[in-house]
């Protein structure tokens, strides 16, 4: 799972009101080199919630030199963009679980794969 997949999901487990963001537990992480595309990760960016990105990359020792904050007119800043693009698409949760931080409820990683399906009872 990348960091660019957990940035979007959420529990929805029933009665939960504060499923995001997801605690990432994580027992095996793997770096994958991917080419790098400006014109994607800039247009990515606007649809992140930065917080949970720092502190998902933070909570993997993955972080670096990531700022907390997004700077002024990242979309011309190729080294900002860089960094970017390594936390959210080469870094890579391949085993663990995400858990909700309301409930406790964990969602187990495995291969790659978060599984965020729901018992019936939590529907």
């Amino acid at each position: 799972m990348k960091l660019l997949t957990h940035n979007m999901l959420t529990s929805h487990v029933k009665g939960v009101t504060k499923g995001y963001p997801l605690l990432i537990k994580a027992t095996e992480v793997k770096m994958n080199e991917v080419e790098f595309n400006p014109q994607f990760v800039s247009r990515m960016i606007p649809k992140l919630e930065w917080s949970a990105l720092i502190q998902a990359a933070e909570g993997l020792g993955q972080r670096q030199d990531l700022p907390g904050e997004l700077v002024q007119d990242y979309e011309k800043d190729d080294e900002f963009l860089k960094k970017v693009h390594r936390v959210l698409l080469e870094v890579e949760v391949i085993e663990g679980c995400l858990q909700c931080p309301e409930s406790g409820r964990e969602f187990p990683i495995s291969r790659g794969i978060p599984n965020m399906l729901l018992n019936e009872d939590e529907v």
